[in-house]
């Protein structure tokens, strides 16, 4: 739980798009994983063979040529992901580093290594469409095995190593293509669910909005109509009809502007893609500013539905209004924990307090409409909102919702 204490202080994304950019960041991540890796394998094989190889000053310059290429083809995907899209200049390219170091090697270990990763590169970039480069590069690898089996002549345990080192590149393309086709197929299924909760959660946010408007804006704007259609039948036969009706169709404008004002206050009370403990602070935070009542909070880092968290924020926003309209308080606590898949928020103040009716719809009469919003919220979002009061000693508001 978190505790707060405050004071008074003065471009159209489409799931497709979306899906492309994403497999072509995860391209270029592979990519680079491949690269890395390859280098690091290569670097071992190739100091296991200076620890017996006679010319030592050609290993060194194949370590070095492997760091300088391996760390500007690392840098280049880290600034330009979409380099990937360029798959035949990168294996072209990779063609070339892979003759360097065959002829640094010698077609000595490292030259195999080398090999298998620039396989796998082939199969992340291509996937099984590789299977010409696998073939040709398992070809010269065989070539190259044979060539140095004659010329140095090892034992016949040693041959059969060397000769099945070539496929060891068809065997990391393949798993290369089809790790990176299951990747491809995961992050497609990601972006489908990810934008079916958008779509579920954009509908939501238009029913409810649809639910305030009917319930605020719409009402009075209906009866602003009514008494204007009124008015003209009664200015020649009822003037003083005419008169009151006229006031009360200024009146209804005044109301619905009033109302549409709050709404739309309403719907910037909560930041759906910030945490919602900062939703909150920043409503006591805002709330104390204007009032210069200190707040305390204690915040549980809970998270509800996109639904759930809007209703608590104006029921919030709507309590700490009361307190400043009614209450008289020099004090103010706000509560948010959350237990056993239930949220419970709860907003107590010092104020001079009141006596609950049983019927909460009674407090119409009495200027407290706005408990009877937030109990009419708390059960938008599936639960109940309970108030306390006693004359004098204060009121505490609160409301569980399914977490």
């Amino acid at each position: 739980m978190t505790d707060l204490a405050l004071h008074p202080a003065g471009d159209v994304v489409t799931p497709a798009t979306a899906g492309a950019a994403l497999a072509q960041v995860v391209a270029a991540a592979l990519v680079r994983t491949a690269l890395l890796a390859r280098a690091a394998a290569t670097a071992t094989a190739a100091a296991v063979g200076l620890l017996v190889a006679g010319d030592r000053s050609r290993t060194l310059v194949l370590l070095a040529v492997l760091a300088v290429t391996t760390a500007a083809q690392v840098a280049a995907l880290g600034r330009r992901p979409a380099l990937v899209r360029a798959r035949i200049a990168v294996l072209a390219t990779d063609a070339v580093l892979l003759l360097v170091v065959l002829a640094l090697s010698q077609g000595g270990l490292a030259y195999f290594t080398y090999g298998a990763g620039s396989a796998a590169l082939a199969g992340v970039l291509l996937g099984t469409a590789a299977a010409p480069l696998w073939a040709a590069q398992t070809v010269q690898g065989f070539v190259v095995a044979a060539v140095v089996l004659r010329a140095t002549q090892p034992p016949a345990t040693v041959a059969p190593f060397v000769l099945a080192a070539p496929m060891a590149g068809v065997l990391t393309g393949v798993g290369a293509a089809l790790a990176t086709r299951a990747l491809t197929a995961q992050l497609h299924r990601s972006v489908a669910l990810i934008a079916t909760a958008q779509r579920a959660a954009a509908a939501q946010e238009r029913a409810r909005l649809a639910r305030e408007l009917h319930d605020s804006v719409a009402k009075t704007l209906r009866a602003v109509s009514l008494a204007a259609v009124a008015l003209p039948g009664s200015l020649r036969r009822q003037p003083a009809l005419a008169e009151q009706l006229a006031g009360a169709v200024s009146a209804g404008a005044h109301a619905a502007s009033r109302e549409a004002r709050d709404l739309i206050d309403g719907l910037r009370l909560d930041v759906p893609h910030e945490p919602f403990r900062d939703t909150l602070a920043g409503i006591l935070r805002a709330w104390t500013g204007r009032t210069g009542v200190p707040a305390h909070a204690r915040i549980d880092p809970a998270e509800p539905s996109l639904p759930v968290r809007y209703e608590l924020a104006r029921i919030a926003h709507e309590a700490l209004a009361n307190v400043e309209r009614h209450a008289g308080a020099t004090y103010v606590e706000v509560d948010l924990t959350e237990r056993d898949g239930t949220l419970t928020l709860a907003v107590r103040d010092d104020g001079r307090g009141f006596t609950v009716p049983r019927d909460l719809t009674a407090l119409l009469h009495d200027g407290h409409a706005g408990l009877v919003g937030m109990a009419e919220r708390a059960r938008v979002a599936g639960g109940a909102l309970a108030v306390t009061s006693t004359p004098g000693a204060g009121t505490e508001v609160r409301v569980r919702v399914p977490s």
